[in-house]
């Protein structure tokens, strides 16, 4: 993270009543419609808070853009707060010579995102229940038909729109997507409230960062070997080459999320003579089957009622020769 977003998220964290940058009034740009498929930007969700290193603390949207257009044909850098499990990242975007960055923003406090409604139980034949609402996984982020503010502001909707049907945006955590729900507020369908389902608001009800993760890109270290393979070093940790292989990368391409090293074949300590010719390859079973194989042998005797013989007591060979009649 660059240098102004690090400051940011360090006044945060100094301060014990701002842990969260929505509760320190701050603001952003809100991103209300992205048209560009080559910038990760989620309408709703994600709030551009700084670019180029710096925190964006102007509400003209003039400066923004100049800093956009001056940039033309080159990459910019966006610092990005999103509503889903209340993160900062960095992005970074190609600015064309002749157009924008293709999005469309407004400039917004970060504490409109904690308005949101947690589903947590939803009555048989309810109005959620006929609606398609999930418990658990779904959350009413905002309405068309107006703002919801504060804790009682789905109340306050869900009042007025009573036997009438009502739209709300809802995103389903499980699923990572956003869907509009019409929904028909009644009293009298049977059961207790309008929605016939219960809710959860607050500080433990926000929306959670998403369940799916990004792939590994090519050439990004997964985990950590020891030492390269093929590779011998000295007493300073150093490889004959020169480079220090103490803490080896080991690096895997994006379409294999797990691999292992393939360790050096042994070597037999003799230099060949000759030509030889070329031996077979020979796997040896991996360490403790011998033993596995050996218990399962006592037990598969054990249940046929046979006993291993034990040394000393094997039976005296038979006579040679043809038996002797006896007289």
């Amino acid at each position: 993270m660059f240098g102004a977003l690090n400051r940011f998220i360090s006044r945060l964290d100094a301060d014990p009543s701002a842990q969260k940058p929505s509760s320190s009034g701050a603001y952003g740009f809100q991103v209300l419609r992205n048209v560009n498929t080559d910038l990760a930007l989620e309408p709703w969700f994600d709030f551009v808070i700084g670019i180029n290193g710096r925190t964006i603390d102007s509400a003209d949207p003039t400066l923004f853009a100049t800093e956009v257009k001056n940039c033309a044909g080159t990459t910019i850098s966006l610092g990005v707060y999103s509503a889903k499990g209340q993160v900062i990242r960095e992005i970074y975007a190609s600015v064309p010579h002749d157009q924008g960055l293709g999005v469309q923003l407004q400039w917004t406090p970060l504490n409109v995102v904690e308005d949101v409604w947690h589903i947590l139980d939803v009555m048989p034949n309810s109005p959620a229940d006929v609606a398609g609402l999930l418990p658990y996984s779904d959350y009413v982020i905002g309405s068309p038909e107006g703002l919801l503010t504060g804790d009682a502001g789905l109340g306050e909707l869900v009042e007025e729109f009573t036997e009438r049907p009502l739209r709300l945006f809802v995103y389903n955590h499980e699923y990572d997507v956003t869907r509009l729900v019409t929904i028909t507020p009644a009293k009298n369908w049977g059961g207790e409230g309008a929605l016939g389902c219960v809710l959860g608001y607050g500080a433990l009800h926000r929306v959670p960062a998403s369940l799916t993760e990004p792939p590994q890109a090519p050439g990004e270290t997964l985990f950590d070997t020891g030492v390269a393979d093929g590779a011998h070093q000295d007493s300073t940790g150093k490889s004959q080459d020169g480079t220090d292989q103490s803490a080896a990368d080991f690096l895997v391409p994006a379409n294999m999320p797990f691999a292992s090293p393939t360790p050096p074949p042994p070597s037999s300590g003799a230099p060949p003579i000759g030509k030889a010719k070329k031996a077979r390859a020979h796997h040896p079973p991996p360490a403790g089957f011998d033993d596995y194989f050996k218990e399962g042998e006592q037990k598969s005797r054990e249940a046929d009622g046979a006993t291993t013989p034990k040394p000393g007591n094997s039976l005296p060979p038979p006579p040679k020769g043809p038996p002797k009649a006896a007289d």
